[in-house]
């Protein structure tokens, strides 16, 4: 159609070109074709952090952030947190579809097969000190895997590909579970086939001397809420250094390595720790509004508010308030969440906030359930990962499979210095000091 196009003058030249529109944007490379010369290389655009740039073209999550939307393949977040399993959505996230029964019962199935892993991985983890951070355990741990998988090479292998995908999301539970048994000197726990995902995940992190690991299954249904709203959020920090390396034909294991990597910062899978340090840091329900001021002249930050994406409520914020108060009927009461609530409940109707669209994001209440339910702090961020892979994998797989992607190859705006004469070392001195 004529309109879908974008018309443009150079007033360099005078030239005016057409740039065709495709899914709401410009294919980048048409703007090379403007030029003030032969020679000259062509316009790029420059765009530091990516903030209005698409790398690629994906079907498998939509975000609205000006609404608060956010669905898997098409389905809101809402309604699959509150009627499937996380490996069922994990079915949905790798193969486009919910499952039937059938089809389920067969994807569990071989998921628990691989759960364990080599013993060798084993002696692997005993080498780390005993403080080590668990999230530098699990980023070493995983890129070792690659080493025992070395057929994982095969990327371009439809079959080969699919049996390192369940071979990752089998094993990050275990993995992680026993990274947080080494910091305490506890034997490793070995999966259980009879229990589901995360009720798994939970017997290899607590088990102790009873013969039977039995989760409470309020306890375990929040966690399968919690790793459903993280499985995949678009082309965030950690999915899109998944498809970058991933994009140079790399094994899954390294890839999903250097995802965890990006995951580790702070202001990615980091944020929900911060929270709770925030939280402490406030100390009671009187302090808040002392410490509001403090956000507004800049001395502090306000953890857990605001996204790079939403510009309303992130849609899994909601769900992980509801499911906090039915994880602490079974823990019991923790003041964390009276403080959270009422800070909450300022931010929102103060002009200061409302105006800058700083909204909760998924951070803020996630980290007072995972402290509730037992988990250390610096396990949080390793509990991030476990559900992510699903979604940097079907990320990897999706990007290996579209004819557009190449090797990524960022281009730059060169600010340095034209060529310059070479000064040989011992005039250097003297050099600098004429200049």
């Amino acid at each position: 159609m004529a309109q879908d196009r974008l018309l443009v003058t150079d007033e360099r030249t005078g030239r005016q070109y057409e740039l065709p529109i495709q899914d709401g944007a410009i294919h980048a490379p048409d703007l090379r074709q403007i030029k003030t010369s032969p020679e000259d290389f062509g316009l790029m655009s420059y765009d530091p952090a990516f903030l209005n740039t698409a790398s690629c073209r994906s079907s498998i999550t939509f975000i609205d952030g000006d609404k608060g939307i956010l669905r898997y393949r098409g389905y809101p977040i809402e309604v699959l947190a509150e009627h499937c399993s996380f490996l069922e959505v994990a079915y949905l996230i790798l193969n486009g579809e919910l499952p039937a029964q059938e089809e389920l019962d067969q994807w569990v199935a071989l998921v628990k097969k691989h759960m364990l892993i080599h013993e060798t991985t084993k002696k692997f983890l005993e080498g780390f000190r005993y403080d080590a951070h668990p999230m530098g355990m699990l980023i070493s741990t995983v890129a070792a895997l690659s080493t025992v998988y070395p057929d994982a090479k095969n990327v371009r292998d439809p079959k080969t590909r699919r049996k390192h995908i369940v071979r990752l999301i089998a094993k990050m539970p275990t993995i992680t579970a026993y990274c947080y048994r080494h910091h305490f000197g506890l034997p490793y726990v070995y999966p259980d086939p009879d229990l589901g995902y995360t009720e798994n995940f939970m017997n290899m992190l607590w088990r102790l001397l009873e013969p039977k690991y039995i989760a409470n299954p309020v306890l375990a249904r929040a966690l399968d809420i919690l790793f459903i709203l993280h499985a995949d959020h678009e082309q965030n920090c950690s999915t899109s250094t998944m498809r970058v390396v991933g994009s140079s034909l790399a094994d899954p294991y390294v890839s999903v390595a250097a995802a965890a990597a990006a995951l580790s910062g702070p202001l990615h899978g980091g944020a929900n720790e911060e929270v709770l340090h925030m939280l402490d840091q406030i100390g009671d329900v009187k302090n808040i509004p002392a410490y509001i001021e403090r956000v507004k002249k800049g001395e502090v930050r306000l953890m857990g508010f605001g996204h790079r994406v939403y510009k309303n409520y992130d849609p899994r914020a909601r769900i992980i308030k509801r499911t906090a108060d039915e994880v602490f009927s079974v823990t019991g009461y923790n003041p964390k969440i009276e403080i959270a609530k009422e800070l909450e409940r300022i931010a929102l109707s103060d002009e200061y906030f409302i105006k800058r669209k700083l909204y909760p994001n998924v951070d803020f209440y996630s980290g007072i359930i995972y402290e509730a339910m037992g988990f250390k702090p610096s396990l949080f961020t390793v509990l991030f990962a476990i559900p992510r892979v699903v979604g940097w994998l079907a990320q990897w797989e999706e990007m290996l499979e579209d004819p557009e992607q190449k090797i990524a190859r960022p281009r730059q705006l060169y600010i340095g210095h034209g060529e310059r004469q070479f000064v040989p070392i011992a005039e250097r001195k003297k050099a600098a000091a004429a200049n």
